[in-house]
């Protein structure tokens, strides 16, 4: 028995060490057999060297990168967390500030209903607010949030986009503090302070892109972005039942001093945690750093910053694959807002179900989404990295199958609702929310498919129009349930539906997962961001022959002939980086005359900016005696 005990546990320790290399990242088998396309695969060419700088090599022997000096804090604890990698710890923290953030706007909904239920009781009523009030209470965020959205891309490409990320969500928890004080001024304030929320949340998404642009491998792409973005749908899932719990326990204002604490919070540790690029992690490993860099092609020339003048917004207007994002997050935010906004009145006012219980029975379609949102971002990468599917018909595949087996679920919520069937419905909606998980695995990472380069901005073009859906909801369902009634639900949800179907069409026919010409880097827009630097771009060129040979400078060949066919001149061979190599056997070869007289050497530099010819121009070795000139002079 104290064998089979032993035994146990040392199978025990095996398996827990084993876990933890795993989920740190200190595990070369767990790179290769999670993260890297298969041995066999035409793929794998340019990662051979992910162990090392060799197959046979370990990521111990590489050498330590520099680093940039600790912060003081960092002195006392070093800016990392014991069971995650580097970028999986940005990802854990994107998702937590999008669980604020999307977590502050189910606060005012659950208030409203909080006050809706004390008067109920017979308490006196709060606020006396007319349809067209709350209407454009609702909305008065979106507004913001719309402003931003493009700005934000721009604002994510040029600056860190983790120092965006972390001031958008702490100003947003700090403008909640402010929104019961403000309601009880009088509702204009209260649409001024969201507009203001609305304003800095709008650049997190385009943010987050930006993130991902120096984070992100490309077979990881869809794993993070997700791992980050479910916690949008998590929010949801912690948002309504606890809102609801505060409201119902403390007041309808507990709740926004409860998430603007919290956001605050969350600020101080993305301070610590989160960093710009890979390389300005003080506490990196060189085995993460090195496969993060060589995946993504870093240590080049690094590639120009995107602005408004170099930005081809003719080419986005005309390519269908952006209009096919920008619809798709359309028909998205139309139904994700209606959830948000709307859910817990929809359950009360169509069933009859009580406060508490809205929030709680509400959170079970978002649980079941934030589940599948990171599963489908695995899966999707598993797809691509074995070759089973191309990138497009992933994207294709992932939002069409969630989009349509959403908008089937919600005709079945119109049906039941006609029925007063409170449990069809909400087994319908979780079904219908949990598959539109998959969508995210689809539109929401393709801008990183199709233009990397200007994925940030494109997010901020896709999600601005998707939030036109958030201002346009509102609206749209206080005209239509101006009584309450059910039949008026049935309607909500039969549109909602149709918004899906017509999004499924279009993302499947317009789609594109493969790189866009425009979206590639010319030499041009190079010379721009740099015209100093423009031999570093492009090899020298070739010297042309001279127009007039003059007898006197042509050697003989030995034979009594001369070498006067330029044509069949045989030049010495040229290295990669364009000077002579040593030939096996002697070629006489053409001279140009001394260097002296600019006039006649071919490699004279015309460049007025050029300061060091010698780290410019095209020099033979100085012990190649085939390139002196008649008077044995070397080249200078």
């Amino acid at each position: 028995m104290s064998e089979f005990a032993a035994a146990s546990l040392v199978a025990f320790n095996t398996l827990k060490s084993k876990a933890s290399e795993k989920l740190s990242g200190r595990s070369n088998a767990g790179y290769e057999e999670f993260e890297m396309p298969p041995e066999a695969s035409k793929d794998n060419r340019g990662f051979e060297d992910e162990r090392g700088y060799s197959r046979q090599a370990s990521y111990d022997s590489l050498p330590e990168p520099e680093r940039p000096p600790l912060r003081h804090i960092d002195t006392y604890c070093k800016p990392e967390c014991p069971c995650l990698s580097k970028r999986y710890t940005i990802a854990v923290m994107a998702c937590g500030g999008f669980v604020i953030s999307f977590g502050m706007r189910c606060n005012m909904g659950m208030a409203k209903l909080a006050m809706m239920n004390s008067t109920e009781k017979g308490e006196p009523m709060k606020f006396n607010w007319t349809v067209a009030t709350e209407s454009a209470m609702d909305s008065s965020f979106f507004w913001g949030y719309l402003i931003t959205q493009i700005p934000g891309g721009f604002l994510a490409s040029r600056y860190p986009a983790n120092k965006i990320f972390g001031m958008a969500i702490a100003m947003s928890s700090f403008l909640n503090l402010l929104v019961p004080i403000a309601l009880t001024v009088h509702p204009v304030v209260e649409m001024f302070v969201q507009v203001l929320k609305g304003f800095v949340e709008g650049v997190t998404y385009p943010a987050c892109h930006g993130i991902w642009k120096f984070w992100a491998p490309p077979l990881e792409r869809s794993r993070l972005a997700t791992l980050a973005f479910c916690g949008s749908y998590a929010a949801m899932v912690i948002g309504m039942p606890l809102s609801g719990l505060l409201s119902d326990g403390f007041g309808w204002t507990a709740s926004f001093y409860f998430y603007g604490i919290a956001g605050l919070i969350w600020f101080c540790l993305w301070l610590w945690l989160a960093f710009e690029k890979p390389s300005k992690h003080p506490s990196i490993s060189a085995k993460e750093l090195r496969y993060i860099e060589d995946s993504l092609g870093q240590g080049q020339v690094p590639a120009p910053i995107p602005t408004f003048a170099t930005t081809p917004w003719k080419k986005f207007l005309t390519s269908m694959p952006v209009y096919a994002i920008i619809v798709a997050n359309f028909c998205r935010s139309w139904n994700f807002y209606l959830l948000v906004l709307f859910q817990a009145r929809f359950l009360h006012e169509a069933f009859d179900i009580p406060l508490v219980e809205t929030g709680m029975v509400g959170s079970l379609p978002h649980l079941m989404m934030t589940i599948i949102v990171p599963c489908g971002g695995l899966l999707a990468d598993y797809l691509r990295r074995r070759g089973i599917m191309s990138t497009t018909n992933v994207r294709k595949l992932f939002n069409c199958g969630g989009f349509g087996m959403e908008a089937i679920s919600f005709l079945l919520v119109a049906n039941a609702t006609m029925h007063r069937d409170a449990t069809t419905a909400n087994f319908a909606l979780i079904f219908g929310v949990a598959c539109s998980g998959f969508a995210i695995s689809g539109f929401n990472v393709n801008h990183l498919d199709i233009a990397p380069k200007y994925a940030s901005i494109l997010m901020g073009m896709s999600n601005g129009i998707g939030t036109v859906a958030g201002l346009l909801v509102p609206f749209f369902v206080d005209y239509i349930t101006k009584n309450k009634a059910s039949e008026e639900w049935r309607n909500v949800f039969i549109i909602a539906a149709c918004v899906h179907f017509f999004g499924v069409v279009f993302y499947g026919i317009f789609c594109s997962g493969e790189l866009q010409p425009w979206a590639d880097s010319t030499v041009e827009e190079q010379k721009n961001w740099n015209p100093m630097d423009e031999f570093s771009q492009t090899k020298p060129p070739v010297p042309p022959p001279p127009a007039t040979m003059q007898s006197e400078f042509i050697p003989s060949l030995g034979d009594g002939t001369t070498a006067d066919d330029w044509n069949n001149y045989a030049q010495p061979t040229t290295t990669a980086d364009h000077t002579y190599g040593q030939p096996q056997e002697k070629t006489p070869v053409i001279n140009y005359g001394s260097t002296e007289t600019n006039s006649n050497n071919p490699f004279h530099s015309t460049n007025p900016f050029a300061t060091d010819l010698n780290a410019i121009l095209v020099q033979p070795p100085a012990r190649d005696d085939y390139t002196h000139d008649l008077t044995q002079n070397q080249w200078n």
